[in-house]
Parts: C-alpha cells; structure tokens; sequence
C-alpha cells in the first residue's frame, strides 16, 4: 500500500503541531504497534526532544499573543518537520519517492500552518482569553485523534484531514477581513497614544 495518505495525514497534523507528530510516530513505532516507522523517529533522543518541545508548545500555544508569536518562529520549522517526516516515511516503505513525499508534507504542513496561524490571529482579538485555550485543546485532541487513526486507517485519516484543510481554508478567508480590522484598530491606538505623548510633552495640542 503506497505511504502517501500517511505522509498526507502526517503532513497536515505537522502543520498543527509538529512536535506531537514526531512524538506520537516515534512511540508507535518504538512500542511495536506499527512497522511502517522509521528508526530515527524512534531514538530516545528524538522522542525526549520531541517531548520537551511538545510540552512547551503546550503551554505556549493557549496564552493570548504567545501562540501567535510561537506561530511566527515555526512558520518555517513546521513545514520543514512535516517535509523531513515524509520523506522519512517514504524511505521506510519504498512505495514513494522520498522527494515526492516531502514535498507532499512540507506544502501541507505549510498549508495547515497557514490556517492554525491566520485564525489565532483572528482569535487574539477577541478580549477574553479562554477560546485559546479551547481552540488549543481542540488542535492536539485532534493531531492526536487522526495520526492515531492514520496508523490503522491511512485513506480515510487523510480524507478526514484534507476536509479539515479545505474547511479551514475557507474559514481563513472569512476571518482575513476581521484581522485586518484589528491591525488597522492597533494601528490607530497607536497613534493615539504617540500624539498623547506629544501633547503631554509640549503642553498643547499638535499643529
């Protein structure tokens, strides 16, 4: 059976959460519950970073502005982890090209990267805290749902994950006009506070 729903499935859930993915491919693999993962994922070193990173994601990820500033930093990291577990995948089986298979998982990485980024964005302007936590919740209950269910069944998991993408996708685009509002709203109160500064310097009002 070719790897590629896999490297799909994994591709996606990377853009989400990078680490989580490492660390639940790695345990599948070192417990014996699947064949099709590769030996580096397995390392101890490989499982205990994967652990400590995941963990500080977790914390980072459910509070207001921090997510999005931990988004920015793995713009380019969850691409690249969905990429280099592809292609690793693809080694393991034969059935793909390793190029192919990153390619695949970077591009959706980076799609689903663009989703989980754009929409945090979008939540941070609302004024009370508790949907990032619930959002954030959501994002590792389901990575971990569908990468555990993509090691039994790969077709269906990547059905699920391309309708999450395509969803989230066209959410993104609805979401795009409230976060330009918000940047033009702290646009604004920033030059409010600039020309407070002004007036309380001089005195009086500026020309």
């Amino acid at each position: 059976m070719s790897v590629l729903p896999l490297v799909f499935t994994s591709g996606w859930a990377s853009g989400v959460n990078a680490y989580a993915v490492v660390l639940l491919l790695g345990v599948f693999g070192a417990t014996g519950l699947s064949d099709d993962i590769p030996e580096t994922l397995q390392r101890p070193e490989v499982l205990v970073t994967a652990g400590v990173l995941f963990l500080c994601e977790a914390v980072a990820d459910k509070i207001p502005y921090v997510d999005s500033a931990w988004d920015s930093v793995h713009t380019v990291i969850r691409p690249v982890a969905g990429a280099w577990v592809g292609a690793l995948l693809a080694g393991q089986s034969g059935s793909l090209d390793d190029v192919v298979a990153g390619l695949v998982g970077g591009s959706t990485a980076l799609a689903s990267h663009t989703v989980k980024a754009g929409t945090r964005m979008a939540i941070n302007t609302s004024p009370e805290p508790f949907s990032n936590v619930i959002v954030s919740l959501a994002e590792d209950l389901g990575v971990g749902g569908i990468v555990t269910f993509a090691m039994f069944h790969p077709g269906a998991a990547a059905v699920i994950a391309g309708v999450l993408l395509v969803s989230g996708l066209v959410t993104l685009v609805f979401l795009i006009s409230r976060i330009r509002r918000f940047l033009r709203r702290r646009a604004q109160r920033r030059e409010e506070k600039r020309l407070a500064a002004r007036v309380g310097r001089s005195g009086r009002p500026p020309d």
